[in-house]
């Protein structure tokens, strides 16, 4: 089995900062591309940031500039380090994965139970 942990979520004023932590633990032997999606109240779930296995990465246009993805693969963890944080990103942060259990396998994809981050002051 494969776990997901998000981590570092809370409340925060306009402007201020917050660190995500996902980390992956159980029967992994690769992790391929990892994701941070949000789920605002009364919306749908929609992806905030990717990063592949090299380190390449991807942003929605709303969180340029102001979030930053990263893992470390030796920790099989993954990181969001949120800066200049608004109302609008209040939301539910959930962290996504695609591992590989077993080296002869298929990568599945994972989900985390999520971290609240609410903007408010």
């Amino acid at each position: 089995q494969v776990q997901l942990v998000e981590s570092g979520g809370g409340l925060v004023q306009p402007g201020g900062s917050l660190r995500l932590s996902c980390a992956a633990s159980g029967s992994i032997f690769s992790i391929y591309t990892m994701r941070w999606y949000r789920q605002a109240p009364g919306k749908q779930r929609d992806l905030v940031a990717g990063i592949s296995r090299d380190g390449s990465t991807h942003y929605v246009d709303s969180v340029k500039g102001r979030f930053t993805i990263s893992r470390d693969n030796a920790k099989n963890t993954m990181y969001l380090q949120m800066n200049s944080l608004k109302p609008d990103d209040t939301a539910v942060y959930y962290c996504n994965a695609d591992i590989q259990s077993v080296p002869a396998g298929y990568p599945s994809g994972y989900w985390g139970q999520g971290t609240q981050v609410t903007v408010s002051s």
